[in-house]
């Protein structure tokens, strides 16, 4: 119990040291810990200082074409902890109360490749959204099946047109180090001018066209590539 609590302790105060880092507030004093959990804290806010990334999201290619969201955009910063990175992403310039949908993957514009789902960003009154993500992202960031194939999978979602596959193929270590956000129907892509194509990119697979990616950045060059924890 008393290892536990000093956990939770050097948790606490690394979140505290961590809203400076990224810019964040929770509008009140922040409660301070033991000396020395307060001084492991901050030795992994300064080593995150050291090993982060800060890079821009674009319009995607599908909605340059379309020539929809014209206005949209996004931020991101990545700082490593050593074993795992902190990811934020503040998105703007998007239709207001909005859910969309944010991926990891390995090609920045279609045909994407492999794909990791992160999360969602809710967008609020002003096409405005701020999400945290935390996992490896970061130059070791891969996706991998290993050989043989045809391992069976669950079959959650089995309706068209996306449903899911019910064994995997096999491939070795392939690096994710692009981003992309989908809208999370195609009918909000639609209202925002935007075509009303269906994708596989949400949690029940009908999700609408990408809005914003990483093709800022070249195809294999994605730019988690250049963040070495």
């Amino acid at each position: 119990m008393k290892k536990a609590r000093k956990i939770s302790a050097l948790f606490l105060g690394l979140g505290g040291a961590l809203l400076a880092l990224f810019g964040m507030s929770l509008g009140g004093p922040v409660q301070t810990v033991a000396a020395d959990e307060t001084v492991a804290a901050n030795e992994a806010v300064a080593a995150a200082f050291n090993h982060r990334i800060d890079f821009q999201m674009v319009r995607s290619a599908g909605a340059v074409a379309a020539n929809c969201i014209p206005n949209a955009h996004a931020a991101v910063r990545v700082a490593s902890l050593g074993p795992v990175e902190l990811m934020t992403v503040d998105i703007g310039g998007l239709p207001p109360h909005r859910e969309f949908d944010f991926f990891v993957i390995q090609n920045p514009n279609a045909p994407f490749g492999l794909a990791w789902y992160q999360g969602d960003i809710e967008t609020d009154a002003q096409g405005e959204g701020h999400q945290l993500f935390v996992g490896r992202f970061n130059i070791e960031t891969f996706i991998v099946a290993q050989p043989p194939g045809g391992q069976p999978a669950p079959v959650v979602h089995n309706q068209p047109p996306f449903p899911d596959a019910s064994m995997n193929p096999a491939t070795e270590p392939i690096h994710t180090y692009h981003l992309g956000l989908w809208f999370n129907s195609p009918s909000a892509a639609q209202a925002a001018g935007c075509p009303n194509t269906v994708t596989r990119f949400n949690g029940d697979h009908r999700a609408g066209i990408q809005a914003l990616s990483t093709r800022n950045f070249g195809k294999l060059n994605g730019p988690l590539r250049r963040l070495t924890p």
